[in-house]
Parts: C-alpha cells; sequence; structure tokens
C-alpha cells in the first residue's frame, strides 16, 4: 500500500484513529442493527403472521419457492418448519453472496460503489418487508446487498492503515465494538416494535437503520483512502507458488469445514428453532420482569460480548503460568462448552412438568456456556486459517472458511424443522451431539495434522525444493 491508498499516518481525530474510521464503525454499527432487528423478527413474523392463511397466498411466487425448498428439504413443509426452511436457506444465502461482492468490487465497480450499491439494496429490501406481496423480493434484495456490503467494508478499515501501522489491530478492536453495539440494541427497539406494535414497524425501523448507515458512509467518502487502480493492485501482488506442503495444508483445512459448520450449527439455531421454542416452553421472566421473546438475542450479545471479553482475560492470565492451548485445543474446548450449553436446554426441557414452563435459568446457562465455547471457536478457528492458509491463496482460503458459515445456516433451517416433531429434550441433545462430535473430530484433526497446521513439521521435501530452485531461477 502506498501514501496515497492509505489515510495519513498523522489522523488522530477519533479516538487517535484516522477520521474514517470513526465513519467506517458507527456505519457498520447502524448496518448490523439493520440486519439484526430483521433477522430477531423473521422467523417469528412467519410463524406468526406471513405463513398463516390471509397472508400466504399474498406472496408473490411462494408456492413455486416452497415446492424448491421441499426439494432441498426431501419432505413436504409446513407452519414452522417452511418458516424454518425459509430462515436457513436465506441466512445461507447471506454467507455465500459477499464472495461475489468482493468479486464486483476488485474486478468492477471497486468497494466503495459496491457498499453503495449493497447498502441500497438492503434499505429496500427491509422497506419491502413491509408488504406480503414482496416478501421473496425483499430477501433478495437484502441477501445480495449483505454480500455486496459485508467484507468489502471491513477492508476499507484495513486500508486506513499502511502493514506497519501499530494502530492497526486497535482499530479492528474499535470497528467490532461498533458491530456489537449495534447486534445488541438492535432486538430491544426493533423486536418490541415488532412483537408490541406490528411486525411492519419492525422491519421499517430496520430499514430507517440501513439508511442512517448510508449517509453516515457517504458522508465519510472524504476521509476515506482512494482505492488503488485494479490493474495497479494485481500488477504489485507477486505470484508465489503452492509447495507440496501447502497442498497437504490446503486438504486439511478444507476437510475440516464439515466439522466447523457442525460446530457452529447450536449457535446459529438461537436465530431460529430455539426463538419459537423459547416463546412457547419457557418461563420468560428475569426477576418478575417479562421479557420479549426477541430480547433473547440481545441477552445472547451480551453475554458473547462478555464472553469474548472473558476469554482474552483468561488466557493472557492462563499463559503467564501454564502452556497455553494452540487454536486446535482451543476449539476442542469450545466444542465441549457449546455441547454443554446445548445440554443446559435438554436437562431443562426433561426435569420441566408437562406441561410447565422450562425455568429462565436454564436459558441462561445455555447462553453461558454457548458463548464461552463461541468465543473459543469462531475467532480462534478464524485466526488458525489465516495463520495456516498457503501465502499464494492466503485470500482465497479465508473466503473458503466463510463457506461453513452457509453449510451450517442451511442445516439450521433443516433440523430446526424438526422442533414440533420430536420431544424438546431430544430436539436439543441432536445440537449437544453435533458440536460434541465436532470436538471429537477436531482431536482426531490435531493428532493427525497439528504438526503440519502449527509448521512443526515444516521440513521441505523434493518438491518444494524443486519450487524454490524455479523460483530463484532467473
Amino acid at each position: 500500500m502506498t501514501a496515497k491508498t492509505v489515510a495519513d499516518r498523522n489522523d488522530r481525530a477519533f479516538l487517535g484513529h484516522p477520521k474514517g474510521l470513526g465513519f467506517l464503525a458507527f456505519t457498520e454499527a447502524w448496518e448490523r442493527f439493520s440486519y439484526y432487528g430483521m433477522q430477531t423478527l423473521l422467523v417469528l413474523y412467519m410463524v406468526h403472521q406471513l405463513l398463516l392463511p390471509g397472508h400466504i397466498e399474498h406472496v408473490a411466487g411462494f408456492p413455486q419457492f416452497q415446492k424448491f425448498l421441499e426439494a432441498l428439504n426431501h419432505r413436504e413443509l409446513a407452519g414452522q418448519a417452511l418458516a424454518s426452511a425459509v430462515f436457513g436457506l436465506y441466512t445461507a444465502m447471506v454467507y455465500f453472496t459477499p464472495f461475489f461482492g468482493g468479486l464486483l468490487a476488485d474486478r468492477v465497480l471497486g468497494r466503495t460503489r459496491t457498499i453503495i450499491l449493497g447498502g441500497s439494496l438492503m434499505a429496500l429490501g427491509h422497506f419491502l418487508m413491509a408488504f406480503d406481496v414482496s416478501f421473496l423480493a425483499a430477501l433478495g434484495c437484502l441477501m445480495l446487498g449483505s454480500g455486496c456490503f459485508k467484507g468489502n467494508i471491513a477492508a476499507q478499515v484495513g486500508h486506513l492503515y499502511s502493514e506497519e501501522d501499530p494502530r492497526r489491530a486497535d482499530a479492528f478492536q474499535i470497528y467490532y465494538l461498533g458491530i456489537n453495539a449495534g447486534v445488541i440494541a438492535a432486538p430491544f427497539v426493533a423486536g418490541t416494535l415488532g412483537e408490541k406494535v406490528a411486525w411492519h414497524y419492525g422491519f421499517g425501523v430496520a430499514g430507517v437503520g440501513m439508511l442512517i448507515a448510508l449517509v453516515i458512509y457517504l458522508a465519510g467518502r472524504r476521509h476515506l483512502p482512494k482505492e488503488p487502480a485494479r490493474k495497479a493492485v494485481a500488477e504489485a501482488q507477486p505470484k508465489v507458488p503452492m509447495t507440496g506442503r501447502d497442498w497437504r495444508v490446503l486438504a486439511v483445512l478444507i476437510a475440516m469445514l464439515p466439522v466447523l459448520a457442525a460446530s457452529l450449527v447450536p449457535n446459529q439455531q438461537i436465530f431460529n428453532a430455539y426463538l419459537i421454542w423459547a416463546e412457547r416452553s419457557a418461563d420468560l421472566h428475569l426477576f418478575g420482569i417479562p421479557i420479549l421473546t426477541s430480547w433473547m438475542i440481545s441477552v445472547d450479545s451480551i453475554v458473547s460480548v462478555s464472553c469474548l471479553a472473558g476469554m482474552v482475560v483468561f488466557w493472557r492470565a492462563w499463559k503467564a503460568r501454564f502452556p497455553e492451548p494452540d487454536e486446535l485445543g482451543k476449539i476442542i474446548i469450545g466444542c465441549a462448552f457449546c455441547a454443554a450449553g446445548m445440554a443446559s436446554l435438554a436437562v431443562g426441557s426433561a426435569v420441566t412438568p408437562a406441561g410447565g414452563k422450562v425455568a429462565f435459568g436454564w436459558l441462561l446457562l445455555f447462553h453461558l456456556f454457548n458463548d464461552i465455547g463461541f468465543a473459543n471457536v469462531l475467532p480462534v478457528g478464524l485466526a488458525l486459517y489465516a495463520r495456516s492458509a498457503p501465502r499464494a491463496i492466503a485470500g482465497s482460503v479465508i473466503g473458503l472458511y466463510y463457506l461453513h458459515f452457509f453449510a451450517a445456516n442451511f442445516f439450521v433451517g433443516w433440523l430446526g424443522g424438526f422442533l414440533e416433531k420430536m420431544p424438546a429434550a431430544q430436539f436439543w441433545l441432536i445440537h449437544a451431539g453435533l458440536a460434541g462430535g465436532a470436538g471429537v473430530a477436531f482431536i482426531v484433526f490435531k493428532a493427525l495434522f497439528g504438526k503440519l497446521l502449527t509448521g512443526e513439521d515444516d521440513v521441505p521435501d523434493e518438491e518444494d525444493v524443486a519450487v524454490a530452485d524455479a523460483v530463484k531461477a532467473p
């Protein structure tokens, strides 16, 4: 990155950082507010209104869409199972479209115009949710818009700094604070309006949030570094050949993706079947105060942020006295906690008398265990892939990493459809088994390939030597 493509290092107008960081952080806070406000309401809205007689007939193209979903799920779908399938496909595509959004930014429009396009599509999608007839069009706009927005704005945060700027890591912490602020606030605002006033008010306020994000981003454009010419970027990136060891590492990283997906299913189910189950089967009162179903997402977000910060402090303190586990070791620990979280819901359901409500304490225990696990799986998994990725295809490997979100969310939709077809204890034990099984699989990966992923076996073979010689040759 040249001086022309990064912000002035002397720019410390926002908490010691460039002004551009402030605009990007607040843009992302409002974008996450809009996204999670809508996602919090989606399944509840479908179950309680959209998929009921008098509404479902008005959704343009829905009969054909339902047949498509039934073909994907290999069974007939109705009611909560249909809502779960819609949710699973939508959230899966949200994590698939950023790949194409990155290509659009890199090869056609540039990041700034792609982000503006994405934000505009998302705002349109939120407002289209106000009408039954445009429901599928709304989801399409949101999927495409998120693909253009997600990833590209995070890349702009990195472009504010040169590679050697020590403020770079701190900048992403500030940026993620903005994300978490939006995630925590969204269910309280959009959820309350949606459940207490009208569903469309909740979606409408999500759309307003996205418009605010767009206004903030446009206002801050002049404080963002200019994008380098795409041809110049391509010419500036030297081609690094793949070695034999690189191919082996890539194969292991790809093989781990289904296991990562399985470990993620319990956490992603929070936005789907968990909300419906909690609304019907749990005593949603805290110290006698009634809790709206949608507020459970804010509860989870608060616990999640606390656990993420707590695990950073814990591992630093642990490292001062004991050897710190490597990434795979932490992921194994995380899977165990995720399994314990789901087991808490299973036990709570099993000990509750027929016709009774599961005590709120079991839900809090689930969120605590699950979010400790999440803190040791998701960010640690990303760090593992970023560190182990072969240099020649480092960016592509990170793109591959996010494919496990696509698989996990699609599976969440499929599995969530069984909520009403089996006892709750059995339903949650299946989720616990997925997380526990993933942990066992990671133990096997660590035993077989741990040294390969950490680089401890980095002894060049004949193919590696040949590649190195070819690179050195004039």
